[in-house]
């Protein structure tokens, strides 16, 4: 895999979506509008963010042998993404039931095959010639901090979206070159109950252990605290929202395509933001993503 620069390892998962104008209450039934498949998942969707954004770009997960594990397998090759890595089990591949209204979304998700993602899914060879490697929290831990030590034992960067919200160990955290929470994930990390200023949310992530933190601010942008401690406001931008589903997931792919390609830490939050723009725009996870052009198209009608 020398020729392959990212490496993401995670989950995939099929996504059932129904569409309505508003989320339900808790206990209440409402009658929705469309139903919808995508093909999900935060590590294959950061797969497809990063190779739609023009990264070389590698999935490990685990897939069951039913029609959905098919179906997963199908779109990350259609999208350019490397599925060596992607192992068949048995039983049901992961499944997402999701409801999506008012630009919100409620998701559940039922782990299925993910489950295999285990330490011993992964080898220290799957790393190789990896300059990057991404990883979520929908796999077991002990396999996302294996492959955060053996990323840093191959001196790749290691990326973490620490998502879904769940406490971590320092021995992870120390690992880590890039955090990338959401306010409410990174609350659950802090422990808070309520959300602080974004820079001293920033400066309170790092100091759990990572080299660097990026804190996403949904229509606020990103707080970007990098190794120099210099905190940098990355606005958003101002487009129409459809579905946030996957946004974080858009900016995680394109944010180490673009360090890949050896922009600043700002300049590649930048991109990133950019990318999660376009995501919102368009339904789905994976179909939502951002191609290269469009990125580019958007960062210029900024300048």
């Amino acid at each position: 895999m020398s020729a392959l620069d990212i490496l993401i390892v995670g989950s995939a998962n099929m996504d059932l979506v129904v569409f309505t104008d508003r989320l339900p209450a808790p206990g209440e039934t409402l009658l929705g509008g469309a139903f919808q498949s995508f093909s999900g998942g935060k590590g294959a969707n950061q797969a497809v963010a990063a190779a739609r954004a023009g990264g070389k770009t590698a999935f490990l997960g685990r897939i069951g042998m039913d029609l959905f594990g098919a179906r997963l397998r199908q779109g990350l090759q259609d999208n350019g993404v490397d599925t060596r890595l992607l192992g068949d089990v048995e039983g049901a591949s992961g499944t997402a039931l999701i409801i999506s209204g008012g630009g919100n979304n409620m998701i559940v998700v039922a782990p299925g095959a993910n489950d295999a993602v285990t330490a011993d899914a992964i080898q220290e060879s799957d790393l190789a010639g990896i300059r990057f490697v991404l990883a979520q929290l929908e796999t077991p831990l002990d396999g996302v901090l294996k492959a955060a030590k053996l990323a840093r034992a191959a001196g790749a960067v290691f990326i973490l979206d620490p998502a879904p919200a769940r406490a971590l160990p320092p021995e992870l955290l120390s690992l880590v070159d890039w955090l990338t929470p959401n306010e409410s994930e990174a609350c659950t990390l802090l422990g808070l109950k309520s959300l602080g200023t974004p820079t001293d949310m920033a400066r309170s992530l790092k100091a759990l252990g990572p080299r660097g933190v990026i804190l996403k601010l949904g229509g606020e942008g990103a707080m970007l605290l990098g190794p120099d401690d210099v905190p940098v406001l990355i606005p958003a931008h101002k487009v129409k929202v459809a579905d946030t589903v996957a946004a974080g997931d858009a900016f995680n792919g394109a944010f180490a395509v673009a360090l890949s390609e050896g922009k600043s830490p700002p300049d590649a939050a930048r991109f990133a933001v950019a990318a999660a723009a376009i995501s919102v725009t368009r339904h789905g996870a994976q179909p939502a993503m951002a191609s290269r052009i469009e990125i580019d198209a958007l960062l210029s009608a900024k300048v």
